[in-house]
């Protein structure tokens, strides 16, 4: 017992228990407004689901290293936003020449039908470029070489063609893309079809683009 008069003495508190609360910001130090975006926006959506599945290959940070960026989130292709198909190519995404017809996508080669590299008179090539030949030694025949929206409207029965233009700048170099019209209701993808830069009451069916050499 305390002596009369004198206050009882006061317990003391380890000092990590009179520590303030932490007011210290998070690590992340974006703004709230955006974070709210991110989360809200179709952006955020599809890089939250991929984190997801690619966290367990790596984590998060390797996860957002991978990601598509906006430009690629529907077309798999800079320059396009919107959620119209690609037009069907022999070797996948639709790169064309400045007539409509396929080149390959990594660099830039012409293509048949087949997705074969060819050279100028459509013989098909190796890795090489040497012409490939038969047992007999004899050069492998060329395969058709069809324009890519035209070969979209035989495919699917309809009657296609270029209208319209626009241009974004992609890997340092002005990308033409280009809609592929028809009079259709529906895109490739299945889609309600958009007039987009179709004219005269045609629709945009599927979609593709040519790499000028104009830099950007």
């Amino acid at each position: 017992m305390p002596p009369e008069g004198r206050p009882p003495p006061q317990e003391r508190v380890p000092s990590e228990e009179r520590r303030p609360p932490d007011v210290r910001p998070p690590r992340d130090a974006r703004h709230f407004a955006d974070a709210v975006l991110d989360r809200s926006s179709r952006r955020g959506f599809l890089e939250r689901a991929a984190a997801a599945v690619i966290a367990l290959a790596g984590g998060a940070a390797v996860a957002r290293g991978v990601l598509p960026d906006d430009a690629e989130a529907y077309t798999n292709f800079c320059g396009h936003t919107y959620t119209t198909g690609n037009c069907p190519h022999p070797t996948g995404l639709p790169r064309v020449d400045r007539h409509g017809l396929p080149l390959r996508a990594s660099d830039g080669h012409p293509v048949d039908d087949l997705g074969r590299p060819i050279e100028a008179q459509g013989h098909p090539v190796d890795s090489r470029g040497q012409v490939l030949r038969d047992p007999s030694g004899e050069p492998l025949s060329p395969a058709p070489r069809s324009k890519v929206c035209s070969a979209a409207g035989k495919r699917y029965g309809r009657d296609l063609r270029i209208d319209g233009s626009w241009y974004r700048c992609c890997g340092g170099r002005v990308r033409r893309l280009m809609d592929c019209c028809g009079y259709t209701n529906v895109r490739i993808n299945g889609d309600e079809a958009l007039v987009g830069y179709c004219y005269q009451g045609r629709h945009v069916f599927c979609v593709q683009y040519y790499d000028t050499m104009v830099p950007c």
